[in-house]
Formats: structure tokens, C-alpha cells, sequence
């Protein structure tokens, strides 16, 4: 631990800064405000148990580990998956000695398989690998449940992760994250909080796992295409965008465009329990993700 209480957040910074130049294309914001830091580990306390020996926390894109040094000071086991080399170089000259508790992977975080038994997933996401990270996160928590995610990302993002700021932000992406967690914005991080700063602000932005009567037999697969399908044009009614079969319709099992052709004949012209009666003629962001899931499962029956 002496080790640990001898860093701080700006002298990782400076550290890794002095021997290169944080590079564009992999979103190398560094984050420099110990407020910050200090609030996404409070927000596991708040969401579950306090991280402790028993934790294993993934981070991706740890980059100087400012926010790995916070995560080990709580004896949580870690595991950093960094793709930049000199950045791995860095985090292992700094966090000598920690074998036991810290384990640093050089790969991209989208290929491969992450470490068995995570507990908690606390990440400054890049920027651009956000959405395909979110599904990632989905998919291993169907496998292995997750106890908290607490993500750090862009402002405009993190809004439609939890499709909190009006219809115009209902979406695919918040539609998705609905099936697994509750997703709640936490506090906003200005651009000075990093090192370069970004032309955008940040927010905190906290995932935890719902368990929903809605979704005890629906088809995931399907209930994704069509919301994918409906909101590719927000703007059209949603009988227009269902009178139409989604693409890749055929990846899912025994779904084809006769069938859906047919099943859309009788749906179009149909009530649907729980759904408004002119729910053909509204538009995708009218309804909500318990009305998509009514819809879908609606739709799997025929």
C-alpha cells in the first residue's frame, strides 16, 4: 500500500505525457480531477457492496492509471486491458510488485475474451469504441452477472444511454441497456477534467442490473432488430417502417421475410394490450421500451 500512497493522479499523468504524445485516434483523454475519480468509486458503494478483496474490477483503456491507482488502493483485484503499448510500459514501471493484484493486458478491449469472474466494470471509455464496448458489457453479464458498471463518457451519449433527456433521446442504444440494467446519470465532467481536454463534456454514467417481469420469454435478437429497424428513420410512422422486413431478418431463428410479411398483416390491424390503440401511426420515440418489449413479444407470437 505504500507503494500506492506514494502516486497521485497528476504525477501519472505527467509521467506517461513526458515520454509521448496521447494519440487522437484511440480517445487518449486522461483524466486528471481526483473529484471524479474519487465519485465513480463512491458510486459503487452506493449501487452495491464496497469494493474489497473479494472485487474483481475490469477497466479498459486505463491509459497513466489514475483511475487504476483509486481502484487498487480498495484491494480490489484488477485487470487493465490497454491497447497502447507505451502506455502498458508505463503502468508497469509504476505499479511494480502488484503481480497478486493487478493484471495488465495489452489488446484491443473488443477482441478476445475478458477475464472469468468480473464483478464490477469501471472505465474512461474511449470515445469511439463506446457502443460496441456497451454491447460487449451486455453479453458478458448475460454469461457472468455483473454487480455494477460505472462508465465514464461522452455527455451526448451517456443520455441516450439512459434516455433521460426527452424522446429525442430514445433510442437503439438505450433500448438495448434496457434489457439487462437500470442505466442513471451521474455527475457531469467538464472538459478541463482531462488532460488533453476534449471538445465535449463528460458524465458518469451508472449501470446496474434490472431483472424485469417484460422479458421473461422475449427474443432479445428480435426485440434489438425491430427497435434497430423502426429507429434507422425516426421520422416515419412506425406501420411504414414495420410494412417493410428489417435486414438480417434472417439471422435470427425460423424469422424470414414471408413470415414477417404475414405476421405484419395481421399486427398492423391488430390492439395491442398495454400499447395505445393508434400505436401504428406514432413514430418510434412514442413508445416506450416496455411498450417495444408488448410489441415484440406480440410480434414473436404469430
Amino acid at each position: 500500500m505504500s507503494l500506492l500512497n506514494d502516486l497521485d493522479t497528476r504525477l501519472l499523468v505527467d509521467l506517461l505525457r513526458d515520454r509521448m504524445k496521447p494519440q487522437k485516434s484511440l480517445g487518449q483523454h486522461f483524466l486528471v480531477d481526483d473529484s471524479v475519480i474519487t465519485r465513480a468509486i463512491e458510486i459503487v458503494s452506493e449501487k452495491s457492496n464496497s469494493l474489497n478483496s473479494d472485487s474483481h474490477v475490469l477497466e479498459i483503456g486505463p491509459g497513466p492509471g489514475s483511475l487504476s491507482l483509486e481502484i487498487l488502493k480498495s484491494g480490489a483485484k484488477l485487470t487493465a486491458i490497454e491497447i497502447d503499448m507505451e502506455s502498458v510500459l508505463h503502468l508497469n514501471r509504476v505499479f511494480t510488485d502488484l503481480e497478486s493484484q493487478l493484471t495488465i493486458i495489452e489488446q484491443d478491449a473488443l477482441i478476445g475474451n475478458w477475464p472469468q469472474g468480473l464483478t464490477h466494470i469501471i472505465s474512461n471509455l474511449p470515445y469511439q469504441i463506446s457502443s460496441p464496448i456497451l454491447e460487449k458489457i451486455q453479453n458478458y453479464h448475460l454469461k457472468t452477472p455483473l454487480c455494477c458498471i460505472v462508465l465514464l463518457v461522452q455527455e451526448e451519449f451517456g443520455e441516450r444511454m439512459a434516455m433521460n433527456n426527452g424522446y429525442h433521446t430514445r433510442g437503439p442504444l438505450g433500448m438495448s441497456l434496457w434489457l439487462d440494467f437500470d442505466v442513471n446519470i451521474d455527475r457531469k465532467v467538464p472538459s478541463n477534467c482531462f488532460s488533453p481536454a476534449p471538445q465535449v463534456n463528460s458524465r458518469l454514467v451508472v449501470l446496474t442490473p434490472a431483472s424485469r417481469e417484460e422479458l421473461v420469454d422475449i427474443n432479445r435478437k428480435l426485440f434489438r432488430l425491430i427497435t434497430k429497424h423502426c429507429y434507422s428513420n425516426r421520422r416515419r410512422k412506425i406501420r411504414t417502417s414495420l410494412s417493410k422486413s428489417p435486414k438480417r431478418l434472417n439471422r435470427i431463428n425460423n424469422w424470414h421475410k414471408k413470415r414477417w410479411n404475414l405476421a405484419m398483416e395481421e399486427i398492423l390491424n391488430e390492439s395491442i394490450e398495454g400499447l395505445p390503440d393508434d400505436w401504428p401511426d406514432l413514430r418510434p420515440e412514442d413508445l416506450g421500451p416496455i411498450e417495444w418489449a408488448l410489441l415484440t413479444s406480440k410480434i414473436s407470437s404469430k
